[in-house]
């Protein structure tokens, strides 16, 4: 027997190839490496972005004519420089720039992002828990980092609010951070779990809305640009040096010449000094000469209200995205929103960072009016989107006219029946009645009957009531003498005494 069960336990795999369980647990990650990988997270995006900055003010120094290029010098100069890629207002002289290029925020937010999923991912991190530390991390760094650099300035002709330079830094990091982190540590998941599934839709569908009215206004550049090419090449000069400073200059305010023609698409435009650009107005002014500003127009054109269809188009993007999410009109129509909501926060968002102060010049202050900006954006999302949303998505079958609900049907069949149940107790007194009242006539009839039988009979019927009566009488004769015949008998005795 022991024999047989060893046969039947044996393993027949050569050695080596055993099989391995699927549910094999995760390495730990020791406090140290954790430890490590933070510190990492932390200055690994610092390194690279400062590198950044200095490696173009270089290039740029070195490139530009009559002028001496310092290594020193470059990396001085890349502080403020990495200040102003985190949108930190600087000081030059007394003259406030506030108008700062969005083109390397969004690099080094990029690489903060890239930072973070790849220090979470080091460390296992799977929950939103996870996270906490990594974002943390970042963010504090960024916010050290620019007072550090803010305090190092104080003598030089470049002066930065150590204030701003702690926390616009340290919370564009942060929303970096998040950014990066959100798809590993399950993030949409858990908004999706905690938020109305409408809502959900409609922050979605409000992204896709902003990022059109972004492409139209992108499209809206593009075009004046190109048809304004003539104007960019003149405002470059024939050096190679002061050509590449230009050229980079303009390349850093692309996102911001990008929101500018958004608002202009969207109806309430621009300004640049006293030029005001807009849909309906214009008033005249001037320009700084730089390429970016080439494909702005010179005067008011009639047909320009025709590109107002391009924000319609968005709209009824985002109420063709809607459409489906569910069967009621009416939470389809919150979800359109929700959805316009967003991209008015997002409006205001982008017009805030794209403009500012621009020293004390003719060309100060660059600014979108993100109010009416944010206000009109909602209702191009909303109007279109809603009517799209609401006669493009399904409809519950009408019902035909004069017919009643179902619901009200069934309260009419209540009432009828409970009207019912008093007439049926009502017509069953009447019924009772009517069978008494029959009863009493047929007893009547039956009465005339005999009394009719009777006359016809006439006298046979009074000796036949004659004959009978006589057999009762002598009865009742005989009781009655038989007692007082018994009562005398009685009494006798007595009455001889």
């Amino acid at each position: 027997m022991v024999r047989i069960m060893k046969m039947l336990t044996r393993d027949e795999r050569p050695p080596g190839e055993e099989p391995v369980s699927d549910l094999v647990p995760e390495p730990e990650v020791s406090r140290a490496k954790r430890v490590r990988v933070l510190l990492a997270a932390a200055c690994s995006p610092l390194l690279f972005s400062y590198t950044a900055v200095a490696l173009v003010l270089a290039m740029v120094a070195f490139a530009a004519d009559r002028s001496r290029f310092s290594a020193t010098g470059a990396l001085l100069a890349a502080g403020p420089g990495w200040l102003a890629s985190w949108q930190v207002e600087l000081d030059l002289g007394g003259h406030p720039l506030g108008v700062l290029p969005l083109l390397p925020t969004l690099v080094v937010a990029w690489l903060v992002a890239r930072a973070a999923a790849r220090v979470v991912r080091r460390i296992g991190g799977r929950t939103p828990a996870d996270a906490v530390p990594v974002v943390t991390v970042i963010a504090g760094a960024h916010a050290l980092f620019g007072v550090l650099i803010a305090l190092l300035a104080g003598g030089s002709p470049i002066r930065v609010n150590p204030l701003t330079a702690f926390c616009v830094p340290g919370l564009l990091a942060g929303l970096a951070a998040v950014a990066g982190v959100a798809k590993v540590c399950g993030l949409p998941t858990a908004v999706r779990d905690r938020f109305d599934p409408v809502a959900v839709h409609g922050l979605r569908a409000g992204a896709l809305g902003l990022a059109a009215m972004i492409a139209c206004g992108a499209a809206v550049f593009t075009v004046a640009t190109a048809l304004s090419w003539s104007t960019v090449d003149s405002l470059f000069e024939p050096g190679f040096g002061t050509s590449f400073g230009m050229f980079v200059l303009s390349v850093a305010y692309l996102p911001n010449a990008v929101v500018a023609a958004l608002s202009f698409t969207a109806g309430p435009g621009f300004s640049v000094g006293s030029l005001t650009v807009g849909m309906f107005g214009y008033q005249e002014g001037r320009l700084p000469g730089v390429p970016v500003l080439a494909g702005i127009p010179s005067h008011h054109a009639v047909w320009w209200p025709a590109l107002l269809l391009l924000p319609a188009l968005a709209g009824a993007l985002v109420g063709w995205k809607i459409r489906t999410i569910d069967e009621d009109p009416m939470l389809r129509m919150r979800a359109v929103a929700v959805a316009g909501a967003l991209v008015a926060f997002g409006c205001v968002v982008l017009g805030t960072l794209a403009g500012g102060r621009l020293g004390d010049g003719p060309f100060d202050p660059v600014s979108v009016p993100v109010g009416v900006a944010s206000v009109i954006a909602f209702c191009w999302i909303v109007i279109p989107g809603g009517f799209v949303a609401f006669f493009a998505g399904a409809h519950e079958p009408p019902e035909p006219p004069g017919a009643p609900d179902d619901e009200v049907i069934a309260e009419d069949i209540a009432v009828e029946e409970e009207a019912d149940e008093p007439e049926e107790d009502e017509a069953a007194e009447p019924a009772e009645e009517a069978e008494e009242t029959e009863a009493e006539f047929d007893a009547e009839f039956d009465d005339e009957a005999e009394a009719e039988l009777a006359r016809e009979l006439g006298e046979d019927l009074d000796e036949t009531l004659a004959e009978t009566e006589p057999e009762t009488e002598p009865e009742q004769d005989v009781a009655v003498t038989e007692s007082t015949e018994g009562s005398g008998d009685e009494s006798a005795p007595g009455g001889d005494r």
